[in-house]
């Protein structure tokens, strides 16, 4: 017998793999509104709490009286996170809960308590450095030195010297955190959570309630949003859990929109100071840059942990330092640190190319050997060029043709990891040829359901109909987060481990009954073949089994090929900017992704359409805009906090690059990677219009005009 080997099947002989596959088993649910959310969950005697928030960026509770909000007719239970005394570090931090039969009367009951503030001094202007450095709130985050910085600048051919900015964004998830909290028994709670953690998060629970881990569960079929906020049960989950046992009823426990923004986490700042230089043939020589931002009240600032991005000069310095401010902390968003690094990083080359006189796409392709994906990148930026007509349409930095309405476009690069995440997965054939596959898993609106039944049918031979793919709840099989693009992965690894396992058993027993080689066997369209025969039907074969269900483990991540990491990808933008009013359309946006092995291309292509919009927003009008006087974020609710409608957007192109090497590589994952270079793409296409950089995102009506100003000054 050949030794058997887990392995994906060739390109050329995949039955439904990589090709367009709709979402079978949550598309309908959604689009009716039968899907259930936790903001759906309202079973009988259901309370629901509403909250208490500060309303001062910095302050100390001076007074606090909940007695008359536990007298309001309605009120069940009240929960006190933060009492007098307690410092109140930013605006929208939790301090009193109430749950009531309605949602009115738990707001009668929040109207009701007696609190006063001692106000606090405050800073909340994180691109304010000076500010922060008088009021001693920063703190050096470090720095790096490699080569010889002052001599490389010295001796180079053009120097370029840069400000960029990127400023805090806030999650925006459509579902807004939250729970339903119900006690089965004393020592037992089911909660139906929106997270991305399904798994993960009943310890959270078990810890400050003080029960066993394997009495809490968490369910999840749906997951309004979470783009890396959902990862936690949150202290306002385990409050929800601690009303409910109080008053011996279930509670549910939604953030409002404003409390959701501002302390349900942000992606966080990143300003610097960039000094850059090349030699005569455009060669990237030196680096230099001082960065600073903020993460909230720690001063960590993350977003500056990598620079410059991608490219790595011979000779480069950096120092960070973070801001301490009188804001919401920062929570995981959408491949961290990487949008941010990737705006200063390529702006600054693109402003190097400009100032040598050279076409970015030629520059940036010249200094391809400072990556280490060059061998990725090279034949996407061909591609991407093609697909954009580059050569027709770049020209040099504000010298192209029109009016009022200037056109350009501009180029940006990325890298990310996406390496399976651990998972385990239990798979049921039935004798009637029917599959159930169980993960502790979750879908986060990326198709994971879908993309787990098409591993199946692939290697089954099988109808999408003959599959059941059970996730959301942690008593199933344990899987990791969705998070750092690990889910495709983590769960197609090992559900295709566990596939291959169970047909090689069925294999064993069609070959035993048919008298054939099991190693000549085949299965396609329902169908068992031995060297181009058909043999029997998957139906006869699954028989063979007997009478129970063929039950196998599928585990992960392994070393056998079936996934991989490290992707890379090419992005281009294309805008038209109107210099008397300021405005940036965007026309065209074309991405060109590594992914390695596609399990579905339909929700692949959905994966980069989403993560270009996100990137969209945050280049164009997405920002968490703070009022320096009172310390308020002012523009927390939908309708101030803009992002893209649907005639904003523009045109996308989306391409995978997946010759035979990358094929072979296994699946890696998607959902990241295409969210980081937008935002660069298209400053630098608004400045190959308009001929002059605009430092600070988003690129606003107002920030257009001001450096146009600034240049014509």
């Amino acid at each position: 017998m050949a030794e058997r080997k887990f392995s994906w099947p060739k390109q050329s002989e995949r039955q439904i793999l990589g090709t367009d596959v709709p979402r079978v088993y949550d598309g309908a649910a959604k689009a009716s509104g039968q899907a259930k959310y936790s903001n759906d969950i309202n079973t009988q005697g259901t309370l629901f709490a509403k909250l208490l928030t500060c309303p001062h960026a910095h302050a100390k509770v001076a007074k606090l009286n909940v007695e008359k909000a536990k007298a309001v007719p309605g009120v069940k239970v009240v929960h006190v996170f933060r009492d007098v005394g307690t410092e109140m570090r930013w605006e929208g931090e939790l301090i009193v809960a109430v749950a009531a039969d309605r949602p009115e009367l738990a707001e009668d009951g929040l109207r009701a308590i007696e609190i006063t503030y001692e106000v606090l001094d405050h800073l909340v202007d994180e691109r304010d450095l000076e500010a922060a450095k008088a009021k001693m709130l920063t703190k050096s985050l470090g720095n790096q030195n490699t080569g010889d910085v002052d001599k490389a600048l010295a001796e180079a051919k053009a120097v370029h010297k840069g400000f960029y900015g990127v400023p805090t964004i806030t999650h925006m998830c459509l579902e807004p955190h939250g729970s339903h909290c119900e006690w089965e028994t004393l020592d037992k709670l089911k909660v139906q959570l929106s997270t991305q953690n399904v798994s993960g998060t009943a310890g959270q629970f078990a810890g400050p309630l003080g029960i066993e881990e394997a009495n809490v569960t968490i369910l999840c079929d749906y997951v309004g949003g979470g783009f890396g906020s959902k990862f936690a049960a949150d202290e306002w989950g385990v409050a929800c859990a601690k009303m409910a046992k109080e008053a011996g009823k279930p509670v549910r426990l939604m953030l409002d929109r404003p409390t959701e923004m501002k302390v349900a986490g942000t992606r966080p700042s990143a300003f610097a100071d960039v000094t850059i230089g090349c030699d005569a043939e455009g060669n990237i020589t030196a680096w230099d840059s001082h960065h600073w931002g903020t993460s909230g009240t720690n001063g960590s600032t993350v977003a500056l942990t990598v620079t410059p991005y991608v490219f790595d000069p011979p000779n480069r310095r950096r120092t960070a330092t973070g801001l301490v401010c009188n804001t919401g902390p920062n929570r995981a968003w959408r491949a961290p640190n990487h949008p941010q690094a990737c705006a200063y990083t390529d702006t600054a080359m693109d402003d190097l190319a400009a100032k040598m006189g050279m076409d970015s796409l030629e520059f940036f392709k010249k200094n391809l050997g400072l990556t280490k994906l060059a061998h990725i990148y090279a034949p996407e930026l061909d591609i991407a060029a093609k697909l954009m007509d580059w050569k027709t349409k770049w020209h040099p930095h504000g010298k192209g043709p029109g009016g009022a309405v200037k056109r350009g476009v501009g180029l940006a690069l990325h890298t990310w990891g996406g390496k399976a995440h651990a998972a385990n997965c239990q798979l049921k054939v039935h004798p009637d040829g029917t599959c159930e596959a169980f993960l502790g898993s979750q879908d986060i609106g990326t198709g994971t359901r879908t993309c787990i039944a098409v591993v199946i049918a692939e290697t089954f031979g099988i109808p999408m109909s003959s599959i059941k793919v059970h996730i959301g709840s942690n008593k199933y099989p344990k899987a990791g987060p969705s998070g750092g693009s690990t889910t495709i992965g983590g769960v197609s690894g090992p559900v295709r481990r566990a596939s291959q396992t169970a047909l090689w058993k069925i294999y064993d027993l069609v070959a035993a009954k048919y008298n054939v080689s099991a190693d000549g066997l085949t299965v396609k369209e329902a169908q068992v073949w031995s060297d181009g025969k058909a043999i029997c039907t998957w139906k006869q074969a699954a028989g063979l089994i007997g009478p129970m269900a063929l039950e196998v483990v599928g585990e992960g991540p392994k070393d056998d090929g079936l996934t991989s990491d490290q992707v890379g990808g090419v992005q281009m933008a294309e805008v038209a900017v109107d210099t008397e009013t300021g405005i940036v359309r965007m026309v065209k946006m074309v991405a060109v992704q590594d992914i390695g092995l596609v399990v579905d291309r339909l929700t692949a292509r959905s994966q980069v359409a989403g993560a270009l919009i996100m990137g969209i927003a945050s280049a164009l009008s997405e920002e968490r805009i703070m009022d320096n006087r009172t310390g308020r974020f002012i523009n927390a609710d939908l309708a101030n906090y803009k992002l893209p409608r649907i005639g904003d957007i523009g045109e996308f192109v989306i391409e995978f690059y997946e010759p035979e090497s990358e094929y072979q590589r296994g699946v890696i994952g998607l959902g990241e990677p295409p969210a980081i270079a937008p935002m660069a793409a298209i400053s630098n296409a608004v400045a190959n219009a308009i001929g002059v950089r605009v430092p600070v995102l988003p690129l606003t009506p107002q920030r257009v005009l001001e450096a146009l100003k600034g240049a014509k000054a």
